[in-house]
């Protein structure tokens, strides 16, 4: 079925501005000749099956790219465009998952056919929900439905040629929220991220280690199998790993122990096996570093040729006959040869260092001031015993020159390579030998002195001890006879109640202050007092200093009861008449 139209293109040219081929109401296409890659506006890209969002939502309308809305003519109604000169229709923000839409501005005399009318050409329509109030829901079956029923906001619809006011409105479509949109969008989401835990899961099951073979149960069947898996290099160490789960998970018993021990024994004969191989490797290194530092030696003294050669080229004698050219490239050679050469020396005396220190690894540390007399004892001997082992190595290999030089005159080889290298090795590691003694000896003469030394500061502090004790013999003598003395002390001390010039001052101060209080103060008014002049008076000190005084101050007792107060009076007037 096709619409009857006025302006066939009218239509077709508004969905070609949102991106879609044009429908009629049964889905067939307006024009049969539409061509989806040509575009009908000038200035619209043509529509392709790969444009992003086609089929989804439609690709979005550059803000600077002018619409143009065109006539749209229905069956019962006519669509006419909004003022382009004015602002774009405003809309709510979009609701997630939104399929309903809310249009408003409806003439009054609308239908829902004609409302099915306009708005199925955007997609297919699940329900409407039309208002008494001008204005109605319009729930799609698509998201991107939405879209194409906003563009026909702010369109004018009249029905049929009526001027009649109730047949007329001003179209505004805008997003509506509906729980069914939000419960479907949420239902979609929780399937995605289903689907997405699903996939991790996947991944990390891809990725995760495959897991270790369970391990058997303990039985008699097994135990032999076990034990024969021990005695075989190949299969020890997983015949060792079913021992070990078997001793932790409390296999051992009384009846099991004997073919347990079988095995403990057998994983005991690998341990020689294991240390030979050890030595082997170690060995197999050492041969390897051998032959590294001989191959090392050889580059070393093919550096050495080739640094000659450099330098008798730089001599006047060929050097003026070179080129300038010439000259500086032999120069730049020259300078790099004697960097790689300088290079491999080094590496060559670090590896004969690092020999020197393994030959000598009890070789003695610097010691401290601050050790005791018994340690530099134990380090002395050892250097002792360090220099006779170093004597008798340095004989030896004076024997062994001795020797060589005999075979070398019977033999009257003297171009042999081979011995004068020998010779040569022999004499470097005399002289390293000789040097090392004269260390040592260095060493032992250092230590012997510094044990001279803590001798003498032993000796000294054996006679301050003894001046000490000495000391301490007269002070307890003095004691004593300090002790027999007490009692004429007691005799002066009581003579002179007054003892220092404070004292007699604070005789005055307190005489002073109790002069204007003739009935008295207790002892904390009077030091509250004193406290005032000097926070470093003690209560006892005043007191004691006042009792002493017997007949400057007298106390009595005033009150009756629980109101019974001691006080000091001054009574110095009286005091000095008795006097």
């Amino acid at each position: 079925m096709t619409l009857p139209m006025s302006d066939p293109t009218a239509w077709a040219t508004a969905m070609n501005n949102l991106g879609m081929a044009p429908l009629g109401i049964a889905g067939q296409p307006i024009l049969p000749d539409f061509d989806p890659a040509l575009g009908m506006m000038t200035g619209i890209p043509p529509i392709t099956p790969m444009m992003p969002g086609l089929g989804i939502v439609p690709p979005p309308i550059p803000p600077d790219m002018p619409v143009v809305k065109e006539i749209i003519h229905c069956k019962s109604c006519t669509l006419f465009p909004p003022n382009p000169n004015l602002p774009p229709p405003a809309t709510r923000e979009r609701p997630p998952g939104c399929k309903t839409v809310f249009v408003g501005g409806l003439p009054e005399n609308g239908t829902e056919q004609i409302i099915v009318e306009v708005f199925e050409q955007c997609g297919e329509i699940i329900a409407i929900r039309k208002s008494k109030k001008n204005f109605c829901h319009i729930r799609f079956a698509e998201e991107y439905m939405v879209d194409k029923a906003l563009y026909l906001s702010g369109y004018r619809i009249r029905l049929g040629s009526s001027t009649d006011k109730k047949d007329t409105g001003r179209l505004h479509v805008d997003f509506a929220q509906a729980r069914d949109d939000l419960y479907e969008w949420e239902c979609k989401q929780r399937m995605l991220a289903r689907e997405e835990r699903h996939r991790r899961r996947m991944e990390e099951e891809r990725l995760r280690p495959p897991s270790p073979p369970p391990v058997v149960h303990y039985s008699d069947h097994e135990c032999s199998i076990v034990a024969e898996k021990l005695k075989d290099d190949s299969k020890f160490s997983e015949a060792v790993q079913t021992l070990l789960t078997w001793i932790e998970r409390g296999e051992v018993n009384r009846r099991s122990a004997n073919n347990f021990y079988s095995m403990i024994q057998s994983a005991n004969s690998h341990v020689r096996r294991l240390v030979n191989e050890k030595a082997a490797h170690e060995k197999d290194m050492e041969e390897a570093k051998e032959k590294f530092k001989q191959a090392l030696s050889g580059i070393l003294i093919q550096f050495e040729q080739i640094v000659a050669v450099y330098h008798s080229a730089s001599k006047q004698k060929a050097w003026d006959h070179f080129t300038k050219a010439q000259r500086k490239n032999i120069s730049v050679w020259c300078k790099q040869a004697e960097e790689i050469r300088n290079i491999h020396n080094d590496e060559l005396m670090g590896i004969r260092r690092e020999e020197e220190m393994e030959m000598s690894d009890d070789e003695i540390e610097e010691t401290t001031e601050t050790k005791e007399t018994e340690e530099s004892v134990s380090q002395a001997e050892a250097l002792k015993e360090e220099n006779d082992s170093l004597r008798w190595q340095l004989d030896a290999y004076r024997n062994e020159v001795e020797l060589l030089k005999q075979e070398q005159g019977k033999a009257h080889r003297e171009d042999d390579p081979n011995k004068e290298q020998q010779l040569k090795l022999l004499q470097q590691a005399l002289q390293g030998m000789q040097q090392h003694l004269l260390k040592v000896q260095e060493e032992y003469k250092r230590k012997e002195a510094e044990l001279e030394k803590i001798k003498d500061d032993k000796l000294q502090v054996e006679k301050m001890l003894e001046n000490l004790k000495e000391k301490e013999s007269c002070a307890s003598r003095l004691c004593a006879s300090s002790q027999d003395s007490d009692y004429p002390l007691e005799k002066t001390l009581n003579s002179c109640p007054v003892k220092s010039e404070r004292e007699a001052l604070l005789v005055g101060i307190i005489s002073t202050f109790l002069h204007v209080h003739p009935f008295g103060a207790s002892i904390e008014y009077i030091c509250s007092y004193l406290h005032r002049l000097d926070n470093k008076i003690c209560t006892s000190d005043v007191e004691c200093l006042m009792s002493r005084l017997q007949h400057t101050f007298k106390q009595e007792m005033t009150g009756v009861g629980a109101s019974l107060e001691k006080r000091w009076k001054f009574c110095g007037f009286e005091g000095l008449k008795l006097t």
